[in-house]
């Protein structure tokens, strides 16, 4: 049986590492142009080149996203951008618009995943993508895991299926939304979502404009184009035995310490099903470690849920510090902290070797100095600590 692979997102080369780290078989990426998230940091061509190289030095995969809907005038620079990528060699381009489909396709060898942007939600349409030689389809977070697993058995390996396992969701139709055009002239469709259905909104009664109502959930506001966050943990197998080939996380917007938390969390449990282990509720528990709103099933046995009672993701922890090298010997980790720590603290760790609770029995700055506490950003100091803990692991801290 072929392994399902963890795809985690990688918004720029920090995130990219924590991925890899924690045991993606592949990231998803983009330039600085083309992609759907303008304002995940993204790459320069020399960072893209050098996280193609590095992803291929570990023998695992990097696929590129070049998903906007285009216009006419964006053909001119997608040209050389195609012929740049066709040079490097990324072991797939991620699309949804069907002119730079057929696009790409004319100029470049590259394989083509069709983005969850382009709504495949049946066979049929699978089929057709297919037969426009598009090599794996991300299939549409509407779709339910019935006509997922029915799409797998149409296509019979002709074609790959991908599917979103965690994250954020779009209120819209596969994403496809105009509302923060609309409001704020940042296109969502070019990689500019202004995340409006996150908002509060008011109702106004024509007749009466100085006297706006809240649309009320409850006396903190009202929520309605707001979804929950997706989370499939506790029924990853099932998606699995559907018959797909990759297993994506949404975040290329969010932190190292998410993506890096996230996958940690379903690598295990991924791993944990092919060994044949029953399901281990606490990795469920990882998933609350990190920002999220509520979480819902999504579409795959049926509808996905608002949030209505707030449009913030919320979390009970906070990242800590990274850890920048471990020595064993002394028994001593040297990281770099992200938030603030003081002696005593307890601190969990985020580690490929196991879930640890760590007292902070003493700070040693770089020049040897005892402090008692970690406040300054990015400050690196020792730890004395008697878990095995590797470069790229985590700490976080349980906030009061």
């Amino acid at each position: 049986m072929k392994r399902v692979e963890l795809l985690s997102p990688a918004g720029d080369l920090e995130k990219l590492r924590s991925a890899l780290h924690f045991g993606a078989d592949a990231v998803y990426l983009a330039g600085k142009n083309f992609g759907l998230r303008s304002f995940a940091g993204n790459f320069t061509d020399e960072e893209l080149l050098q996280a193609i190289k590095e992803v291929h030095s570990l023998g695992k995969k990097v696929y590129v996203a070049v998903n906007i809907f285009a216009s006419n005038a964006d053909f001119g620079r997608l040209s050389e951008y195609i012929d740049f990528l066709s040079r490097v060699r990324p072991d797939g381009l991620i699309v949804s618009d069907p002119g730079i489909i057929d696009f790409v396709r004319k100029r470049s060898d590259l394989d083509i995943h069709l983005s969850t942007q382009a709504n495949t939600t049946n066979k049929y349409a699978a089929a057709f993508w297919r037969d426009c030689g598009v090599k794996r389809i991300v299939l549409a977070r509407e779709t339910s895991l019935k006509d997922i697993a029915e799409t797998a058995e149409y296509l019979n390996g002709s074609a790959e299926l991908e599917v979103f396992i965690h994250g954020a969701m779009c209120i819209s139709y596969s994403g496809r939304c105009l509302i923060s055009t609309y409001l704020t002239d940042r296109d969502s469709n070019r990689g500019e979502c202004v995340q409006a259905c996150r908002w509060e909104y008011l109702l106004t009664e024509k007749s009466r404009k100085g006297s706006p109502l809240t649309l009320e959930e409850d006396e903190r506001g009202s929520y309605v184009l707001n979804s929950k966050d997706l989370n499939t943990m506790p029924f990853v197998d099932k998606i699995i035995e559907a018959g797909v080939a990759s297993l994506k996380i949404e975040g290329r917007m969010k932190s190292p310490y998410y993506v890096g938390s996230v996958t940690n969390a379903y690598r295990k449990r991924i791993d944990d099903y092919y060994e044949g282990k029953p399901y281990d509720a606490s990795l469920n528990e990882e998933l609350f470690k990190v920002n999220h709103r509520e979480y819902t099933s999504g579409f795959f046995f049926g509808k996905a849920e608002q949030c209505l009672e707030t449009s913030k993701p919320f979390n009970d922890y906070a990242f800590a510090a990274k850890v920048l090298s471990y020595d064993g010997v002394k028994k001593e980790v040297f990281v770099e902290m992200r938030n603030r720590f003081r002696k005593g603290d307890v601190l969990e760790t985020v580690s490929v070797n196991g879930s640890y609770n760590l007292t902070v029995e003493k700070i040693v700055t770089e020049r040897g100095e005892s402090i008692e506490d970690c406040k300054i950003v990015q400050q690196k100091v020792y730890l004395p600590c008697p878990f095995p803990l590797q470069a790229d692991d985590m700490l976080r801290i349980k906030l009061k």
